[in-house]
């Protein structure tokens, strides 16, 4: 501080001022000053902010999730890199934790909080009862959850914002379109069923079929891994009334699926239409190509850190909407027979 103030010709308390975005020194100023703590290589140091109790410079992002899934994982690899955009474009940065269980990044939060790791946190994978939103309430920790919270806990929380997107609308979408192709046996092979999302595409797909009067339609729950995607496919294919299309929850899933079809003699499309969730480059190394829901997964990420931004500027908390998966079709969709 005091070499720029020299280089400056200013006092050291108006290179805190100009440095700090306070008031006390004029705009002609305040650039000069910059132009110097730039050519000084100067950067803020995060110790002395957190000292200070001016914050962190870092916010939080907690996965619990098998740590083994997310190199596989292209929503969270995509979403991370949107959310990695928005902090290095304001110097910030992010602490990233893979945890066990609900309670482990619950007692993470808890520990970040007490130390004054961060300045806020990112929250994925809301649950259908999650204890995360009412912690973060008491601890007074900025969050912004990534998805929608249970639709009884949505505005029970107004320190937290959320960047959602309509999965019952997603999955109503699939359903009418395999129906017009002629499916009528149609099962969903889902992800976890205490994740909100999931419980969100299960009621939906189920009360599109009730719509159509469809009762051979099911949802299936999984862990999202590629084992236990292929053996629902499996295991739902050798019934005596096998379903004519499945709907996968994530790309991986769907592409391990469409090998055990392959496998069981069968083949994609002709006797068994696949829809993955997920939009990836997997989706299109597959045999044959697989129609996906497609999203803009990084642009996701940046809308979420950019909402978590404008909390801790102090803007209101809000939700965001964002647009509906839309249904890309490819070769593995076709007529029913």
């Amino acid at each position: 501080m005091k070499d720029i103030a020299q280089r400056a010709a200013v006092s050291e308390s108006a290179v805190s001022f100009a440095l700090n975005g306070r008031p006390g020194v004029s705009e002609v100023t305040r650039d000069r000053i910059r132009r110097v703590a730039e050519q000084l290589g100067w950067q803020p140091s995060t110790a002395a902010r957190a000292l200070s109790g001016e914050g962190s410079a870092t916010v939080g992002l907690v996965l619990a999730r098998p740590a083994a899934s997310l190199g596989v994982d292209s929503f969270f690899l995509q979403l991370v890199s949107g959310i990695q955009e928005i902090l290095a474009e304001r110097h910030l940065g992010l602490l990233f934790r893979v945890v066990e269980d609900i309670d482990a990044e619950c007692a993470v939060y808890r520990r970040w909080w007490a130390e004054h790791r961060v300045d806020g946190v990112l929250v994925v994978d809301p649950r259908t009862d999650d204890p995360r939103p009412e912690l973060l309430d008491g601890l007074g920790l900025p969050g912004v959850v990534i998805g929608a919270l249970p639709e009884g806990d949505a505005g029970a929380h107004p320190a937290l914002s959320q960047v959602r997107a309509d999965d019952s609308a997603a999955m109503a979408s699939v359903l009418d379109r395999l129906y017009e192709l002629g499916h009528r046996r149609i099962v969903h092979i889902a992800g976890l069923p205490t994740l909100a999302h999931t419980e969100r595409r299960i009621r939906s797909l189920r009360e599109a079929a009730l719509r159509r009067g469809l009762t051979a339609v099911r949802s299936e729950p999984t862990d999202y891994s590629d084992v236990q995607g292929a053996e629902v496919t499996r295991r739902v294919l050798r019934q005596p009334q096998p379903p004519t299309a499945l709907i996968y929850d994530n790309d991986v899933m769907a592409a391990a699926g469409s090998a055990v079809i392959t496998g069981l003699g069968l083949t994609v499309p002709d006797d068994v239409s696949v829809v993955s969730w997920e939009d990836s480059l997997l989706c299109r190394l597959a045999h044959p190509w697989l129609t996906a829901l497609s999203r803009d997964s990084i642009a996701f990420g940046r809308l979420a850190a950019g909402e978590l931004m404008s909390l801790l500027t102090n803007a209101p908390p809000r939700t965001v909407e964002v647009p509906v998966p839309r249904l890309i079709e490819r070769e593995s969709t076709a007529e029913a027979r």
